[in-house]
């Protein structure tokens, strides 16, 4: 199910981590689902850079916006607002004990930032220095009346940032009027065009931009930057191509970030956990589905432990992806092994749509798991344009995981146009 990592992204991490900031990015190689029909592709120094670059800037601005307005924003305004910790302490007028409960708040990863304010006094100021999209509200007291307002962040800056990149397999800067932010992309110092083409350290990169609001307050402009010659794998024959690839090749990042480092956290978790090991090494399957069911929903949509060839527990939702194994040890000895999943279908499909404004169908065998649609299309290929409900498509298709194992089929469906 998303969460707020950035399953609801983001997240937590969409992605983030796939593509690091430095002197020229190289994405990995992709498919080209474009249009064939002409000789050559597009000049990636021109035409191909611009909509490679004004299609992930897009995308950029479609990440900044799941700390506007997402699940992800309406699970950390829920916490906040349904703290009986915060709420006692701004009762109470205690300033200790709202700290304690803001930073019980922010150890939960729904936030980055909070501040809370009784009237025009600040009882509370929790998180990092440098944040972005600010969340306002107010919080009720017991007889339901507001008795204090708020201030909150979902996404620090160095989060943004490190989402972007990975999503974008590009550079993300961020400036305040001509400074740049420590961390991101270091752009030439001056003005700078809201987009064009500049040099940096001998590589020469497209860009594009759009503001953002600075936590608590101010003012920030985001630059989303790919060098030109990244953007060449990415080129088709039209623009159109182009655009079916880079979205493509989004929607296979998006994927890839379910089975990729944003798993390891969990996977080691599992390995760790002592009620866990003890229930497997006794092959207990009852002890094993009570220490399962503990796991799950920290991240963890389904987890199916064996002790050999036994099954001991298998616990989720029914529709899950991008499965992941590894073993389970104690003293030194492999007891057993095990299978999760931190995304379902679902979860996916809303990524897919939020981030880049995609749709999305999923098939195991001839057996539709998940679509966009309602009823979902009968007639969809595997690639190129279609009609669906009086729309425009350009469909696309890989092959992810289903679970725990097994081929499951992914079309992306994009719109033309796309906006």
């Amino acid at each position: 199910m998303p969460s707020v990592a950035m399953r609801a992204a983001v997240a937590a991490a969409a992605i983030a981590g796939l593509a690091g900031c430095g002197s020229s990015f190289q994405p990995t190689p992709v498919a080209h689902a474009g249009d064939a029909s002409e000789t050559a592709p597009l000049n990636p120094t021109g035409e191909c850079a611009s909509t490679v670059v004004h299609t992930l800037g897009d995308i950029a601005m479609r990440v900044y916006h799941e700390g506007v307005a997402s699940a992800r924003t309406a699970s950390a305004v829920n916490l906040i607002t349904h703290s009986l910790a915060l709420r006692q302490a701004i009762e109470q007028d205690d300033p200790g004990a709202a700290r304690t409960a803001g930073q019980a708040l922010l150890a939960t990863h729904h936030m980055t930032n909070l501040k809370v304010l009784v009237g025009s006094q600040t009882l509370l100021d929790v998180g990092g220095p440098d944040a972005l999209a600010p969340l306002h509200g107010t919080i009720d007291g017991v007889r339901g009346a507001p008795i204090a307002s708020f201030l909150a962040s979902v996404w620090a800056d160095h989060g943004y940032i490190t989402e972007t990149n990975g999503i974008s397999e590009g550079g993300t800067a961020l400036r305040a009027g001509t400074t740049s932010i420590a961390g991101s992309f270091p752009l030439p110092p001056g003005e700078l065009p809201p987009e064009g083409v500049l040099t940096e350290r001998h590589v020469s990169y497209r860009y594009t931009s759009f503001p953002v609001l600075a936590y608590p307050a101010g003012l920030r402009r985001v630059y989303l930057l790919r060098s030109l010659q990244s953007t060449a794998p990415l080129c088709g024959h039209t623009e159109e191509g182009t655009l079916v690839n880079t979205l493509s090749h989004i929607a296979t990042l998006i994927y890839d970030g379910e089975a990729g480092r944003r798993t390891l956290t969990q996977v080691h978790r599992v390995q760790s956990n002592q009620a866990l090991l003890s229930a497997v090494a006794k092959r207990d399957p009852a002890a094993t589905e009570a220490a399962v069911k503990a796991l799950l929903n920290e991240h963890i949509v389904r987890l199916r432990v064996l002790a050999g060839s036994q099954l001991l527990s298998d616990v989720g939702g029914p529709y899950v992806l991008a499965p992941v194994s590894a073993p389970l040890r104690l003293h030194g000895r492999t007891i057993g092994s095990f299978v999760l999943s931190i995304q379902d279908d679902l979860g996916y499909r809303l990524l897919a749509e939020r981030l880049a404004g995609l749709d999305v169908l999923m098939d195991v065998g001839s057996r539709v798991v998940m679509s966009s649609f309602d009823p979902p299309p009968s007639d969809a290929p595997t690639s190129g344009r279609f009609q669906y409900g009086g729309h425009t498509y350009h469909a696309f298709s890989f092959t992810g995981r289903a679970f725990p194992s097994g081929p499951l089929k992914i079309t992306v469906l994009i719109p033309i146009p796309y906006s």
